[in-house]
């Protein structure tokens, strides 16, 4: 049975990385977005509902500390050895002062088991002065900024109301690369009005990109928000993918894309209770391993066909 993977998974990452098993703990650090608050604009991304993004115990409320401790205390049951990434995920997680960014990062990395911290943000919110800061924690500490880019089309960018434009991605992302950072980037697959030309060009434009790791997501429709709204007034914008159908999808994404990046997910899960479309009824584990055995069918591996693009 063929065991090594055909493509760049994200544990194998962590683990020439660090000697412990590494585990991911969700920190909401009360961070709000310029896309709400009004810097940007209102109403935030057409998506976006951030209940899909943590767990229970990730209030902002509690101190990052509080949170940690809750997090550890689940996770350390089945892997007392295991250390943690402290992954400050809700909204976006450079808005802020810099003293009160400095503040919060150094409370996750002052824990005795955290390893380092994954910082969830804007491509238009990182400067210069936060990032000679993260140059310095990085040689020392484990640090990646995980920028949400989504879509590498402009017109979709402006349609789902991002707020900022591919450009404006490629920026962030070349000038974290350079201090030396891991760098991430989340892409969602399936965005309304976009075609399966359009997502496969974003593999090539993404490999153009100085990154670390992607994580992809499907099209999730989540209960209450204006993407909801819209698909309810005019489906015809609309493909959602079978489970099926996106495996297939997801891995002629994966052929194009750079041979060397990480690719730390496919799919993402929201609460059923907030899911409004589509439903496949597949738990993460299953779906990759649905995944890796289409792959095998198929002879696929990443980067199969970027020569060739």
């Amino acid at each position: 049975m063929e065991t090594k993977k055909r493509y760049n998974d994200y544990s194998s990452y962590l683990s020439n990385i660090f000697p412990q098993r590494i585990q991911k703990i969700s920190i909401n650090a009360g961070f709000t977005c310029p896309n709400r608050d009004g810097k940007i604009g209102f109403g935030g991304c057409t998506y976006c509902n951030n209940q899909t993004f943590h767990p229970d115990y990730c209030q902002p409320e509690k101190s990052i500390t509080e949170q940690l401790d809750e997090g550890i205390n689940f996770f350390r049951k089945k892997y007392e050895n295991q250390r943690y990434l402290a992954y400050f995920q809700a909204y976006t997680n450079t808005y802020d002062k810099l003293e009160n960014l400095i503040s919060k990062y150094e409370e996750a990395l002052s824990h005795p088991l955290v390893v380092g911290i994954v910082i969830g943000t804007r491509p238009d919110c990182i400067d210069n002065l936060l990032l000679d800061y993260l140059e310095r924690v990085s040689k020392t500490k484990y640090v990646m900024i995980e920028f949400g880019i989504e879509s590498t089309n402009d017109d979709t960018l402006k349609f789902i109301n991002r707020g900022h434009d591919f450009a404006t991605a490629r920026n962030a992302v070349i000038a974290t690369s350079q201090r030396g950072i891991a760098t991430g980037a989340h892409l969602i697959l399936g965005l309304p009005q976009e075609d399966k030309d359009i997502i496969l060009k974003h593999a090539q434009n993404i490999s153009e990109l100085p990154l670390t790791c992607i994580k992809l997501h499907q099209l999730q429709l989540i209960k209450g928000t204006k993407m909801a709204q819209q698909y309810l007034k005019n489906p015809e914008w609309f493909y959602l993918y079978s489970a099926d159908e996106y495996i297939d999808l997801a891995i002629d994404f994966v052929e194009r894309i750079h041979p060397k990046f990480v690719v730390e997910r496919f799919i993402s899960q929201s609460p059923t209770d907030l899911l409004l479309k589509p439903s496949w009824g597949l738990k993460n584990f299953e779906f990759t391993a649905k995944l890796e055995k289409r792959m095998r069918e198929r002879d696929s591996f990443q980067g199969k066909l970027y020569m060739q693009i």
